[in-house]
């Protein structure tokens, strides 16, 4: 295509293009060659600019020669040169005087033709100027837009909340007043600052998901929509459960069953409401594919803590679930997990009350 166009286009439009190109092309290459140190590069730059200089001399030539236009030199030599003088100089002299003869009848009058007028050359000056125009701003533009472009950026970008808001909820959120959804909770937890004060700020957001699913033994009787947004030191769960069963109730029957030193179970009130701190091991699940070395298919995980918060100041049944906790077993403090409650509790319970 390149090759065709240059064929078509005019001398004084395609030289000029030629010239510009090499020229661009050469500093560019031999720039690059003297910055890294590239000694192919350096040859193929030399390429480029003898290449314009041949260019630049064939123009200059040309323009000459438009300038200082020679009489074509006859093919015959001198001979031919003193016959043409001499028939020029027998026609510029006086005839003998001679009678004219009567025209004929059929000859038609009217003006004798003149010579063609001479068709207007464009003015090379104006196409190499528009030429250089052109090409310098298509030059220009290779050369500086990478520049201006933005770069690639290969800075992980911390995870999003997939977008599950056109499946259909369990008939229990109809039954319940004004539950929040997984996809809300998620949005909720999942916040800019969430690593800051989890006390992590360097890290991101591996993944974060919400869903919108029912307690366990309940038959899908109880709403209890969920999050979570892990990242590679902690992972942080969001749950709001919506049963009749009261914070202070559940505090109750840990002090009853005697193992309130074993949850390490802390009272006390957050956003105006009865909470509790709690810790409880997680559970591992494990799957022997038929591999040596079978072991139990559940085991106990890392430790957690959590922090419940009842659903309203009355505490009249069911809780939000904060719960954190790492593979290596490191636990963030209770105040960190405060501070997270008591920056996302907010948004959760503004969109609950809608």
């Amino acid at each position: 295509m390149l090759g065709l166009l240059l064929r078509v286009l005019p001398f004084w439009v395609r030289e000029p293009l030629l010239i510009a190109l090499g020229s661009v092309l050469g500093v560019r290459i031999t720039y690059l060659a003297v910055h890294d140190h590239d000694l192919v590069a350096a040859g193929i730059g030399a390429v480029f600019l003898v290449f314009t200089a041949v260019r630049v001399h064939m123009v200059v030539r040309a323009l000459r020669a438009r300038r200082n236009p020679a009489p074509a030199a006859s093919p015959d030599g001198p001979a031919t040169d003193a016959v043409a003088r001499a028939w020029a100089q027998a026609q510029v002299a006086p005839a003998p005087t001679q009678v004219p003869a009567p025209a004929p009848a059929q000859a038609a009058v009217g003006p004798r033709p003149g010579p063609a007028a001479a068709e207007k050359e464009p003015n090379p000056w104006g196409q190499a100027v528009a030429a250089v125009a052109v090409f310098a701003a298509i030059a220009a533009a290779l050369w500086l837009g990478p520049g201006m472009l933005p770069a690639d950026d290969d800075t992980p970008r911390a995870a999003s909340c997939s977008d599950t808001e056109d499946e259909k909820l369990p008939a229990a959120y109809a039954k319940t007043p004004r539950p929040v959804t997984g996809d809300e909770l998620c949005e909720a937890l999942n916040r800019p600052d969430l690593a800051r004060l989890l006390g992590t700020p360097a890290e991101i957001a591996t993944s974060a998901s919400g869903t919108s699913g029912t307690a366990a033994l309940t038959d899908g009787k109880v709403a209890e929509p969920e999050a979570k947004v892990s990242f590679d030191t902690y992972t942080v769960n969001l749950s709001a459960t919506y049963n009749d069963l009261s914070t202070a109730q559940y505090v109750k029957l840990v002090k009853i069953a005697g193992d309130e030193d074993e949850k390490d179970l802390r009272t006390l009130t957050v956003l105006g409401r009865p909470a509790f701190l709690s810790s409880e091991h997680t559970m591992k699940f494990e799957i022997n594919l038929g591999g040596e070395g079978a072991s139990a298919p559940v085991q106990q995980g890392p430790l957690a803590r959590t922090l419940s918060v009842a659903l309203d100041g009355k505490d009249r049944g069911g809780s939000y679930d904060l719960t954190v906790w790492s593979e290596s077993g490191a636990l963030p403090t209770d105040q960190a997990l405060l501070g997270i409650a008591g920056k996302v509790l907010p948004t959760v319970l503004e969109r609950g009350a809608h």
